[in-house]
């Protein structure tokens, strides 16, 4: 399982037309990309998978990543199992805790609780499983120093989302040098920051509206006012905005602090569309 290079994180591929999300994954294939990443923000996400994996010929499938609340550890082993087995072990579990306001949201009001004891609980469920899920392949969406110091542990690496290049040079840290540190990078290919900011400002600020992620950035050192209006040094910090070359400048300095790969989200302004010329860019600018 080659997890080195650049991949693509992408919601279209998870959540758009399943016709073309196969096209779209066997052109990502060609152009190089090592690893496809998909979200889980409700339903089969190993169906979604399976319709990637079976498009591809050596790409990385990973779930980027699957809600341990809406999964039980039991179905998603066996799903795992299959998969892997008829794809050649492609299939990269990414597994994260979710928000409270989304876990909450749903028919059990109150259920998120404890979520550093409900991802041992169901790692543990992994490994206990009829056919466990080997930890070779799986990753923990880790943004605190606890969930980092498990990954560590009980896991191949770590996947975090919404990240800059100060919190990979802290997770590698904190797992070491043996496991994977796999960010994912947001991206915009704009003219200039006024452009940039109308495609992503109020994307990364519903994203700050999540404790989560906003405790993550105050703890880099930003504070908590400019983390909630996402803007200035707090936009240029989490969204890579510009040409080819500031990705890649961008991509570079997550390698610097390191990441062994980085998966890049590209944001337009039809967040909707698959953006396949923004991919094919940043393919012949990075791969």
């Amino acid at each position: 399982m080659d997890l080195s290079g650049v991949g693509v994180w992408s919601q279209q591929l998870r959540y758009s037309d399943p016709g073309e999300a196969a096209e779209a994954a066997a052109e990502l294939e060609e152009l190089g990309f090592s690893a496809l990443w998909i979200p889980d923000m409700g339903g089969d996400t190993f169906e979604a998978a399976e319709r990637l994996l079976a498009a591809t010929r050596s790409t990385v499938v990973a779930t980027g990543v699957l809600n341990l609340w809406y999964c039980p550890a039991e179905q998603a082993a066996a799903s795992y199992a299959a998969l892997a087995a008829k794809h050649d072990d492609r299939l990269l579990l990414g597994i994260g805790v979710s928000h409270a306001i989304a876990v909450d949201s749903a028919a059990e009001p109150g259920r998120y609780q404890r979520p550093l004891t409900a991802m041992k609980t169901y790692l543990d469920g992994l490994d206990a499983a009829e056919q466990p899920v080997p930890q070779d392949s799986r990753v923990l969406a880790a943004l605190g120093p606890r969930m980092l110091e498990l990954a560590s542990r009980r896991a191949r690496g770590v996947h975090p989302y919404l990240v800059t290049p100060e919190h990979t040079r802290i997770a590698r840290e904190a797992v070491g040098d043996g496991p994977l540190v796999l960010p994912e990078q947001t991206v915009v290919l704009c003219s200039g920051k006024e452009e940039a900011q109308a495609i992503a400002g109020g994307w990364l600020r519903g994203y700050l509206s999540l404790p989560n992620y906003a405790n993550s950035l105050i703890r880099l050192g930003f504070e908590p006012d400019e983390v909630a209006a996402a803007d200035g040094r707090v936009f240029d910090a989490m969204i890579a905005w510009g040409d080819e070359a500031a990705v890649r400048r961008r991509v570079e300095e997550h390698r610097a602090a390191g990441a062994d790969h980085v998966t890049l989200q590209v944001l337009t302004a039809d967040q909707t569309a698959f953006p396949r010329e923004e991919w094919r860019r940043l393919a012949a600018a990075l791969l």
